[in-house]
């Protein structure tokens, strides 16, 4: 009998996979989401070569995991790991990249609703800084996801220590209009 598996539901592939070892349907699974996985590492490690390696990595990562993980929505535990991954590697390359607990290793215990929530938020705050003065965004990201002092801000950007503040200052109110708007 032959098992069409193009059709198959990453739940079933995952599934069959975990009960069969058999590795066609793993190898359908990865090969969905490939791309996804590209892009978010791209995304985050800002390299090609980089990016491509992160999939190899996080394939292999995946191999590794998978018979002792339960999840429900491979695609959502996938990018997850995808995320931590690159988390991890931008931490081993700046000691100041902020890890918070969101950012933990994944496992498909967690909510997916609340993880879509988050994303979504994660998402909407990424459009906001975006939408930010170039001022603004420069000193928010150097405050917040460098974890730089007023003074280092000053001195890197050759703002004010004044400008600075009310660059902060008036970032964090944009982006809560942004927030509440979005």
């Amino acid at each position: 009998m032959h098992v069409d598996i193009k059709n198959m539901t990453d739940f079933e592939l995952l599934q069959r996979y975990k009960k069969l070892q058999e590795s066609s349907y793993l190898g359908e699974l990865l090969d969905r989401y490939s791309m996804m996985v590209y892009g978010v590492s791209l995304k985050y490690l800002k390299d090609e070569e980089q990016a491509k390696d992160a999939v190899q990595q996080i394939f292999l990562k995946v191999i590794d995991v998978i018979q002792e993980q339960t999840i429900t929505y491979f695609k959502s535990w996938l990018f997850i790991v995808t995320k931590n991954y690159c988390f991890m590697q931008l931490r081993k390359k700046n000691n100041n990249f902020p890890i918070d607990e969101q950012f933990t290793i994944a496992t498909e215990t967690t909510d997916t609703e609340e993880h879509h929530q988050k994303e979504k938020q994660i998402s909407l705050l990424e459009k906001g800084i975006e939408n930010l003065s170039p001022e603004q965004k420069v000193c928010i990201e150097l405050f917040y996801y460098q974890k730089k002092s007023y003074q280092t801000i000053a001195a890197e950007t050759g703002y004010s220590l004044l400008q600075v503040k009310s660059y902060i200052q008036n970032g964090k109110r944009n982006l809560k209009r942004w927030l509440e708007n979005g």
